[in-house]
């Protein structure tokens, strides 16, 4: 028996979840790179700069999704869903 989800899953077929992780990880990158770049090499500057990765993660996920979806010719973003061939 395999430990894979199921194609109607949820959370793991949904294009935000996974735009915002890749995104959060990012924005978390950069301001580690901005922080450290600036002279901040303490824990406290690593953890608020993941603070703030994961804090605009699922916004930014969400719009990327969003930008996505509208600019998809295949793809209703109105009722969230493929357009009727």
């Amino acid at each position: 028996m395999t430990n894979h989800a199921p194609l109607g899953d949820s959370l793991a077929g949904k294009l935000r979840f996974h735009l915002s992780i890749m995104i959060g990880a990012c924005i978390a990158g950069a301001a580690v790179i901005t922080a450290f770049v600036l002279g901040y090499y303490s824990v406290r500057a690593i953890l608020v700069c993941a603070a703030i990765g994961a804090i605009l993660a699922w916004p930014a996920g969400t719009y990327a999704t969003r930008r996505i979806k509208r600019d998809d010719p295949a793809w209703d973003h109105r009722r969230d869903k493929p357009k009727d061939a």
